[in-house]
């Protein structure tokens, strides 16, 4: 349903014939809101399997511009999740120990383990985004044999090799770009000054990174271009509508983690057996009282499942 957000290597993503403004799956915020809300109880069923199954790790991918909406989609979308085996990572500026060491070196320690989730407030793309728009590899420690105008180039590859690696090694990496237009992060602005309870979020900075905006579309339409891959793809979400990205999202992670499929481990004839026989001790030590109530307990349980 949501293919056409969908990148995967086979077409060319052209940023500026991308509507931030369409809502063409769902007609309303109510009907979204109702929508996402049933997709969180999937998404959270879905984790526990994952997490009870062990052998599929997977990691949701966020990257935007500032104001684009990351953390509220993130705590929209993800909060459902049972904090064992969830882990956000946020990707801020490097610092001087992570800049001595290869550009993935952070990001490496991050991936989830099999059975587990990692949500990645940026990532491995600042290196191509923010890094490319400002060429901050300019000003890095290199050494003297490194091709300085071939670092972006070798970064695309790098990437994707990396998310090729974590494929081949049971991780899935879901990229998701949140695609705000330039008019609407003006507005998400205003409303962070007006509105107090939202200073807090505001920052200068972010305002005077705007005067980079077309060269960061030019590094966005760069970044998917040369890294997706029918393994890892992008998909790029209109976000100009919160309700309307949120809801998306929620179909993006929910269809991934249905395509992983994961069960809970199957229990083996002999551990049954052994059940039934610590059943009837266990049985053997509590008052019939109890048992009564549990048994009602559990007949309850039943009927709402089946109501």
């Amino acid at each position: 349903m949501f293919d056409h957000y969908m990148y995967d290597g086979s077409a060319h993503f052209s940023i500026k014939k991308t509507e931030t403004d369409e809502t063409s799956l769902c007609p309303d915020k109510d009907t979204a809101e109702a929508r996402l809300k049933e997709n969180n109880k999937k998404i959270d069923e879905l984790q526990a399997k994952l997490y009870a199954d062990k052998k599929e790790g997977v990691i949701f991918l966020f990257q935007a511009m500032d104001a684009a909406g990351k953390d509220g989609t993130i705590r929209a979308v993800l909060s459902c999740l049972s904090p064992h085996g969830v882990h956000e990572a946020a990707f801020k500026a490097p610092s001087s120990t992570e800049l001595a060491h290869d550009f993935l070196w952070r990001v490496a320690q991050q991936v989830p383990a099999k059975g587990e989730i990692a949500i990645f407030n940026r990532s491995q793309y600042e290196d191509v985004l923010i890094g490319k728009v400002k060429k901050l590899y300019l000003s890095q420690a290199n050494a003297e044999r490194i091709d300085l105008s071939k670092v972006i180039d070798y970064r695309y590859e790098d990437i994707r090799n990396f998310e090729t690696y974590l494929y081949r090694n049971n991780v899935r990496t879901v990229k998701i770009f949140l695609n705000v237009s330039k008019d609407e992060q003006a507005l998400r602005f205003l409303s962070r000054i007006e509105e107090p309870e939202k200073n807090w979020k505001f920052s200068e900075s972010d305002w005077s990174e705007r005067q980079y905006w077309d060269g960061y579309m030019e590094a966005f339409e760069d970044a998917v271009n040369r890294t997706a891959t029918k393994e890892s793809p992008w998909y790029v979400v209109p976000a100009d509508h919160k309700w309307y990205m949120r809801y998306v999202v929620s179909e993006i992670i929910l269809a991934t983690l249905q395509d992983m499929n994961p069960k809970y481990p199957e229990v083996t004839k002999e551990r049954l057996a052994a059940f039934a026989e610590l059943k009837k001790e266990i049985e053997a030590e509590l008052p019939q009282k109890k048992l009564e109530k549990n048994e009602k307990k559990k007949d309850k349980k039943k009927k709402k499942k089946a109501d």
